[in-house]
């Protein structure tokens, strides 16, 4: 029987994939597994018993993930799952920074009571003029899961894209539809574009990519899409940019207080994700990727360890090993196991920690186990079955 905590409201229709062998906990002591969406765990003590953290969600700046790794805690995402709630609002953002949508709105709820608000309109509308999407050059820092369809879907927008991502995945090249501009330098997409949107994760490379010195490359008039992290861009000098002419609309979906109320800026709260197909969606991915790592040993889509894959367990057994990426891991394994036979095996490293899953012939004995666990280097030993 495995334990799981939710704590975040998860939808049901994820939690409904858990099967009879796992029951709901409400305190994390008692917990193999937790599913966590906005709760801050970083103040958080971990019990021993804790096996894996999945995020029902992208992003993981919620979740203490080299710590984790130190004790053996798995972290998972759900990348993909909430893309096409973002890719819409993506649109939206679009929409309202080339149409004043919003502006025009606002006017017409004010004319509550007017009973001439049919004749003010056809005066007024044209303050609230715009342009169209079709023919504009739309620029994507990022071709993800979210950046792969916000490209596709512009190009039936009638949108000339322009993608760039020199990390792209194979899978998500496959995505891509043939219409798009593959960019191997971020400058030209600062230098053509009348549109950007950037879907990149927040790390050291890319905090605040857009900058002063970017904005300076693009045209002017440009519309900047942030739906990502606020982080990645240089708010302060949009703001400066946007005062200055240079830059036309600021699209953001994260409310502070550098853009909150600011002339030229719109900001939604941090609505990206938040659709009901996305946390459906979302909890189904992490449900998955829980049974499969608690029941298998497998790990799909995980931030702090690599993933591997054995598929479902036939041997009579099976061994998780968590340990540090160095050199000669799966010789002291082996030596230990002499006696064993290994039928199967799978040796995979992300960074500092690697992770090894070894079918057996025979359920091996406590003394093995400790022998396993006392190899220098090793974080931790699980039996899988």
């Amino acid at each position: 029987m495995y334990q799981y905590m939710c704590l975040n409201p998860i939808s049901e229709v994820g939690l409904q994939r858990f099967t009879e062998d796992y029951s709901k906990v409400d305190s994390m002591e008692a917990a193999d597994v937790v599913l966590v969406r906005s709760a801050s765990m970083h103040e958080m003590e971990f019990p021993e018993n804790l096996q894996a953290i999945a995020r029902a969600g992208a992003g993981v700046n919620n979740i203490p993930l080299d710590r984790c790794a130190e004790q053996g805690i798995v972290v998972f995402n759900t990348p993909g799952a909430n893309a096409n709630g973002v890719k819409e609002l993506v649109f939206a953002g679009m929409l309202m920074a080339a149409r004043d949508v919003i502006g025009g709105a606002n006017w017409v709820q004010n004319q509550a009571g007017n009973e001439d608000v049919a004749k003010a309109t056809e005066k007024e509308k044209k303050k609230f003029a715009g342009r169209e999407l079709m023919g504009k050059k739309l620029g994507i820092i990022g071709l993800g899961a979210i950046g792969v369809q916000v490209a596709n879907t512009a190009v039936h927008f009638g949108m000339d894209v322009y993608g760039y991502d020199p990390y792209i995945s194979i899978d998500a090249a496959w995505n891509l539809s043939r219409n798009i501009h593959h960019i191997n330098d971020v400058n030209e997409i600062y230098r053509e574009c009348d549109y950007i949107t950037i879907h990149v994760p927040l790390m050291d490379a890319t905090r605040k990519m857009i900058n002063a010195d970017a904005i300076q490359l693009m045209k002017d008039h440009v519309v900047i899409l942030n739906f990502a992290r606020d982080l990645l861009v240089d708010e302060e000098a949009v703001i400066a940019a946007i005062e200055a002419g240079k830059v036309h609309r600021y699209v953001s979906d994260f409310p502070n207080p550098v853009t909150v109320g600011k002339k030229g800026v719109i900001v939604t709260p941090h609505l990206g994700a938040s659709t009901a197909e996305s946390e459906d969606n979302c909890a189904v991915m992490a449900v998955k990727e829980l049974k499969n790592f608690m029941e298998n040993g497998n790990i799909r889509n995980s931030v702090n360890y690599p993933n591997c894959d054995l598929g479902i367990c036939q041997a009579e057994a099976r061994l998780a090993i968590y340990h540090k990426n160095v050199k000669k891991m799966i010789s002291r394994f082996a030596d230990i196991l002499a006696d064993t036979n290994i039928k199967n095996m799978s040796n995979t490293s992300k960074g500092d920690y690697a992770y090894t899953l070894l079918d057996l012939d025979s359920v091996v004995s406590e003394e093995i186990l400790e022998r396993l666990k006392a190899v220098d280097g090793v974080i931790k030993v699980r039996i899988v079955k």
